[in-house]
């Protein structure tokens, strides 16, 4: 699962490593991205340009907005096999822009917040799925988004059964490639390599969404 993550860098940064404009709207940096949150994304039908959508899908047949709070994550296993996540496969893939996560380590004095990052510091995309909701009374379009798990890295076993699919960068477009095909997809959702990623407690502080500052990335020791 992975239910809380970071994008720390400045948005010019963002938008040099993706090689995509900035909306006008662009938030200053996050360090407790939470589902509900409308947060940065590139889609796979303009990739020139990064876009601000809410963590949540909303499938376009869904009668209320209320599912997106059920699914911030899709495993990427099953894929093709679920009808929410089926077409949009097919159709609408996305970047999800982050440069690390959380997750909680289960120990003896009870779970301890982790973050991941890659050892490199630098930003890094989340394979993702969005969609695009119709609120029937008003008219008013609703855009969503879901973050693809995968299976642990040796990095994260000890710390949880599952990890977001972390794109390798030269990996990122054919992601976006409506003609790359289901096949080649599902081979870019492996668990990213573990000897280029780095994890670290942080405060508990990250445990609630409505925290929001650099102290939530500090780490919780000296290393």
């Amino acid at each position: 699962m992975c239910g809380r993550y970071t994008i720390t860098v400045q948005p010019e940064l963002l938008a040099e490593r993706f090689n995509a404009a900035l909306p006008p709207e662009m938030s200053e940096p996050r360090y407790n991205a939470a589902p509900s949150q409308t947060l940065p994304v590139i889609l796979n039908e303009n990739e020139q340009q990064i876009q601000l959508l809410r963590w949540g899908l909303v499938p376009h047949w869904s009668k209320t907005p209320d599912t997106g709070y059920r699914m911030i994550n899709a495993r990427a296993e099953t894929l093709e096999e679920k009808s929410t996540f089926r077409e949009a496969l097919r159709r609408r893939r996305c970047l999800v822009l982050a440069d690390g996560f959380y997750e909680w380590k289960k120990t003896d004095d009870g779970k301890v917040p982790m973050r991941i990052t890659l050892k490199s510091g630098e930003p890094f995309a989340f394979a993702g799925l969005w969609e695009t909701w119709k609120d029937r009374e008003t008219g008013e379009l609703l855009r969503t988004f879901t973050i693809i798990t995968t299976t642990p890295n040796d990095l994260m076993v000890p710390i949880h059964d599952r990890m977001p699919a972390i794109l390798l960068p030269e990996m990122e477009r054919t992601w976006l490639d409506d003609s790359a095909g289901p096949e080649r997809w599902r081979e870019l959702l492996r668990p990213y390599p573990a000897d280029l990623m780095r994890a670290y407690p942080v405060s508990r502080l990250v445990n609630s969404p409505t925290n929001e500052s650099p102290a939530l990335v500090a780490p919780a020791y000296q290393e």
